[in-house]
């Protein structure tokens, strides 16, 4: 049958059919589906009745797992996290803001792989965001500024005790296992502009979800920059709205990308499980 890859049609993304992902894959076809995955950012797998298991080797095809510093695991599978909303619950939606994951760390993830187990019929599309289209848009004065600026990167807005998913948070009965930490504070700082260390290709790296500022900027002036940046970062044209359905996995590509969780599935349980794919270098 071989493998069928369809591109969505919008700034980034692919639906790729033809391949069992319950089964062993050969090196071949693990190197033209990590081709495609690069080149296309976003792959969604559809009608895959995965396990854990499945969802765990499908990962280490693509490398060793990354680190979740601050979310807890699934009973017997440390490395897969479940990204949980129950029907009744009230807390903010977890992760609407367009962020790359883990971008504080020295290394970040290469990417991240997604399943889907209970998929409200309504609502809870994730947003994708290609952040080469969005760097190569730039006006020419903005994207020889974004080449000369170094990020300050930071989980404390979002996972420090006093942080949005922090201690407060979780007396408000968050379903999915969050742990903030005071480790959530320390900074790291990485390019603003960072070169895919597989394609070659530039592209704006993380948002204002993750970075607290750019080094050597006053606060005023990094803040002024950081939201001209947000702007053609989410900019409509190079952003992909994919939609759920249950058995479908979707990877992405972190070093390429910002995503962003919706909501609109109020009265509706969510699940999904969520592991990490670290990478060897920034």
């Amino acid at each position: 049958m071989g493998l069928r890859v369809e591109k969505t049609g919008a700034a980034c993304g692919a639906i790729v059919t033809g391949v069992d992902l319950t089964q062993d894959l050969s090196d071949d076809l693990v190197a033209e589906i990590r081709a495609h995955w690069v080149e296309n950012k976003v792959l969604a797998f559809p009608d895959q009745p995965m396990d854990d298991m499945d969802l765990e080797r499908f990962t280490q095809y693509f490398g060793a797992f990354g680190h979740d510093p601050f979310f807890g695991h699934i009973d017997g599978h440390e490395n897969i996290a479940a990204i949980q909303r129950n029907a009744d619950e009230t807390t903010p939606i977890f992760a609407e803001g367009f962020h790359s994951d883990w971008s504080f760390l020295d290394i970040p993830p290469a990417g991240t792989c997604l399943f889907g187990i209970t998929i409200p019929p309504v609502g809870g599309n994730t947003l994708f965001a290609d952040q080469v289209a969005a760097y190569e848009r730039l006006p020419d004065s903005l994207r020889d500024k974004a080449d000369s600026l170094t990020a300050i990167h930071s989980a404390e807005l979002g996972y420090a005790p006093d942080g949005k998913y922090g201690e407060a948070d979780q007396d408000e009965g968050r379903s999915m296992k969050i742990i903030p930490h005071e480790k959530a504070r320390e900074k790291t700082e990485h390019p603003f502009v960072r070169t895919h260390h597989e394609t070659g290709k530039k592209a704006l790296y993380s948002s204002i979800a993750y970075i607290q500022r750019f080094a050597g900027l006053e606060k005023e002036e990094s803040d002024a920059l950081l939201l001209e940046f947000y702007a053609h970062q989410t900019a409509e044209e190079i952003t992909y709205s994919h939609k759920w359905s249950a058995n479908m996995l979707v990877m992405w590509d972190n070093r390429s990308l910002l995503h962003a969780a919706t909501g609109g599935f109020d009265g509706h349980d969510r699940l999904l499980h969520r592991t990490t794919i670290a990478d060897t270098q920034f």
